[in-house]
């Protein structure tokens, strides 16, 4: 793709405004300039972003505000700061909002009805990434409601995919799901190491050498999963002789009282309490 073809991928009815800079903000405005969104079309409210940010900021050709910038109608709203600031912070920003705006909201629990409430009716976006976003390797789910065009759904769709793949679902109900499986899923990846480590360590292994087998382990069948064709079924059978050690090992794991049952009730209850932020 060309610089101009880039751009053109990010090209809105005006400028790209992004409330929050913090780490998922800050991971997603790193992708944009990375992948041609241009700096000029950007601009960052935060009212102290990092240093490192203030500096990619500038050096990009961006514009930093510390407050809601006046007589200017966004082509993108990009809501990145947590949810539990939505409420104090949203209102100043509907006059930003025009009839070509499009609204992306990545708050947790926060539903585009709640979004409405300070911003108005337009084209709104909810969306789900995950903290892999950090390092270029994230997935985001994302629901559009009836107001956002075949262009502006497009736009977003680039907007989001430079930390990984997007994943749009049919209701926004099953953006709470997503939440369960894949937002607050790298944590479950992180506890399974946990796990995995002290269980070496009481087989008799030195606790840091527990550490680093377990978390290079699954650092590594990560990145296989990522680049194999073959689902994550026949990646497990690959890996498991009839009778060896790995066998034994899920026999207990895919047990009837196993994992399965185990993850079902942990997503379950992610996705409650999903709900439950939502109101």
């Amino acid at each position: 793709m060309t610089g101009e073809q880039s751009a053109n991928a990010f090209a809105s009815s005006g400028p790209i405004v992004l409330i929050g800079a913090g780490n998922m903000g800050g991971a997603l405005l790193t992708g944009w300039l990375k992948n041609g969104v241009p700096g000029s079309s950007v601009v960052v409210v935060d009212p102290n972003p990092a240093e490192a940010m203030r500096k990619m900021i500038a050096d990009a050709g961006a514009s930093h505000v510390t407050e809601v910038p006046k007589s200017l109608t966004a082509g993108v709203l990009f809501i990145a700061v947590k949810p539990q600031l939505m409420d104090a912070v949203l209102p100043p920003f509907k006059p930003l909002v025009g009839q070509t705006t499009v609204v992306v909201s990545i708050a947790a629990g926060k539903t585009l009805s709640a979004l409405e409430t300070h911003l108005g009716e337009a084209a709104m976006v909810r969306a789900m990434p995950n903290t892999p976003a950090m390092v270029g390797r994230g997935v985001t789910g994302a629901f559009a409601n009836a107001r956002v065009s075949d262009r502006q759904r497009q736009l977003v769709q680039n907007l989001l995919k430079v930390s990984g793949p997007v994943e749009w679902v049919p209701a926004e109900a099953d953006i709470d799901s997503v939440t369960a499986v894949s937002g607050s899923g790298p944590a479950y990846v992180f506890y399974l190491v946990e796990c995995m480590a002290e269980a070496g360590r009481k087989l008799g292994l030195q606790a840091d050498l527990a550490m680093r087998l377990a978390r290079e382990t699954v650092a590594g069948a990560g990145e296989l999963l990522h680049q194999s064709p073959d689902d994550a079924s026949r990646l497990r059978q690959n890996v498991t002789s009839p009778g060896g050690t790995t066998a034994a090992a899920l026999a207990v794991l895919m047990a009837e009282d196993g994992m399965q049952p185990l993850f079902d009730a942990a997503l379950e209850a992610a996705r409650k309490r999903a709900q439950e932020l939502a109101g």
